[in-house]
Protein backbone atom coordinates (compact mmCIF):
# COMPACT_ATOMS: atom_id res chain seq x y z
CA UNK A 1 0.00 0.00 0.00
CA UNK A 2 2.36 2.67 -1.12
CA UNK A 3 0.43 5.78 -2.06
CA UNK A 4 2.47 8.91 -2.63
CA UNK A 5 1.76 12.51 -3.54
CA UNK A 6 3.99 14.41 -5.93
CA UNK A 7 3.42 18.16 -5.81
CA UNK A 8 4.65 19.48 -9.13
CA UNK A 9 3.39 23.04 -8.52
CA UNK A 10 0.55 24.92 -6.79
CA UNK A 11 -1.71 23.74 -9.59
CA UNK A 12 -0.39 20.29 -10.56
CA UNK A 13 -0.48 17.21 -8.32
CA UNK A 14 0.06 13.50 -8.94
CA UNK A 15 -1.19 10.83 -6.54
CA UNK A 16 0.59 7.56 -7.35
CA UNK A 17 -1.23 4.41 -6.32
CA UNK A 18 0.33 1.11 -5.27
CA UNK A 19 0.07 -2.31 -6.88
CA UNK A 20 -3.23 -2.98 -5.09
CA UNK A 21 -5.87 -0.27 -4.84
CA UNK A 22 -8.49 -1.79 -2.58
CA UNK A 23 -10.27 -1.43 0.76
CA UNK A 24 -6.98 -1.71 2.61
CA UNK A 25 -5.94 1.63 1.08
CA UNK A 26 -8.90 3.70 2.29
CA UNK A 27 -7.09 5.66 5.01
CA UNK A 28 -3.84 6.14 3.09
CA UNK A 29 -5.69 7.29 -0.02
CA UNK A 30 -7.90 9.70 1.93
CA UNK A 31 -4.86 11.20 3.66
CA UNK A 32 -3.12 11.54 0.30
CA UNK A 33 -5.87 13.47 -1.47
CA UNK A 34 -6.70 15.55 1.60
CA UNK A 35 -3.05 16.66 1.72
CA UNK A 36 -3.41 18.25 -1.73
CA UNK A 37 -4.11 21.98 -1.50
CA UNK A 38 -4.73 23.31 -5.02
CA UNK A 39 -4.58 27.03 -5.69
CA UNK A 40 -7.13 28.14 -8.30
CA UNK A 41 -7.31 26.13 -11.54
CA UNK A 42 -5.56 22.84 -10.86
CA UNK A 43 -5.01 19.33 -12.13
CA UNK A 44 -5.01 16.29 -9.82
CA UNK A 45 -3.87 13.10 -11.52
CA UNK A 46 -4.46 9.67 -10.00
CA UNK A 47 -1.57 7.65 -11.43
CA UNK A 48 -2.34 3.95 -11.93
CA UNK A 49 1.05 3.16 -13.49
CA UNK A 50 1.93 0.49 -10.90
CA UNK A 51 -1.61 -0.67 -10.13
CA UNK A 52 -2.41 -4.24 -11.10
CA UNK A 53 -5.53 -4.83 -8.98
CA UNK A 54 -8.44 -2.77 -7.75
CA UNK A 55 -11.75 -3.72 -6.16
CA UNK A 56 -15.14 -2.02 -6.04
CA UNK A 57 -14.20 0.01 -2.96
CA UNK A 58 -11.60 1.76 -5.12
CA UNK A 59 -14.40 3.13 -7.28
CA UNK A 60 -16.03 4.64 -4.20
CA UNK A 61 -12.71 6.09 -3.06
CA UNK A 62 -12.26 7.82 -6.41
CA UNK A 63 -15.76 9.31 -6.21
CA UNK A 64 -15.00 10.54 -2.69
CA UNK A 65 -11.76 12.14 -3.89
CA UNK A 66 -13.57 13.82 -6.76
CA UNK A 67 -16.20 15.13 -4.31
CA UNK A 68 -13.44 16.42 -2.04
CA UNK A 69 -12.23 18.63 -4.88
CA UNK A 70 -15.81 19.72 -5.59
CA UNK A 71 -14.85 22.64 -7.77
CA UNK A 72 -15.04 23.48 -11.43
CA UNK A 73 -11.46 24.69 -11.10
CA UNK A 74 -9.95 21.35 -10.04
CA UNK A 75 -9.83 18.65 -12.71
CA UNK A 76 -9.33 15.08 -11.48
CA UNK A 77 -8.07 12.57 -14.03
CA UNK A 78 -7.06 8.89 -14.00
CA UNK A 79 -3.81 8.18 -15.84
CA UNK A 80 -1.67 5.25 -16.92
CA UNK A 81 -4.46 2.70 -16.51
CA UNK A 82 -3.85 -0.78 -17.87
CA UNK A 83 -6.47 -2.37 -20.14
CA UNK A 84 -8.16 -4.31 -17.32
CA UNK A 85 -8.58 -1.18 -15.17
CA UNK A 86 -9.80 0.83 -18.17
CA UNK A 87 -12.43 -1.87 -18.75
CA UNK A 88 -13.60 -1.60 -15.13
CA UNK A 89 -13.88 2.17 -15.52
CA UNK A 90 -15.78 1.80 -18.78
CA UNK A 91 -18.27 -0.69 -17.32
CA UNK A 92 -18.73 1.60 -14.29
CA UNK A 93 -19.17 4.59 -16.62
CA UNK A 94 -16.32 6.43 -14.96
CA UNK A 95 -15.43 7.77 -18.40
CA UNK A 96 -18.34 10.17 -17.86
CA UNK A 97 -16.95 11.40 -14.55
CA UNK A 98 -13.18 11.45 -15.19
CA UNK A 99 -10.72 11.86 -18.02
CA UNK A 100 -9.07 8.43 -18.33
CA UNK A 101 -5.84 7.53 -20.08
Amino acid sequence: MSISVNIKSDTEFVISLGERFDFGCVEDFRKAYESVQPKGKAQVVMDFRGTRYMDSSALGMLINARSHFNSDEVKVSLANCNDQIKKIFSISRFDRKFEIS
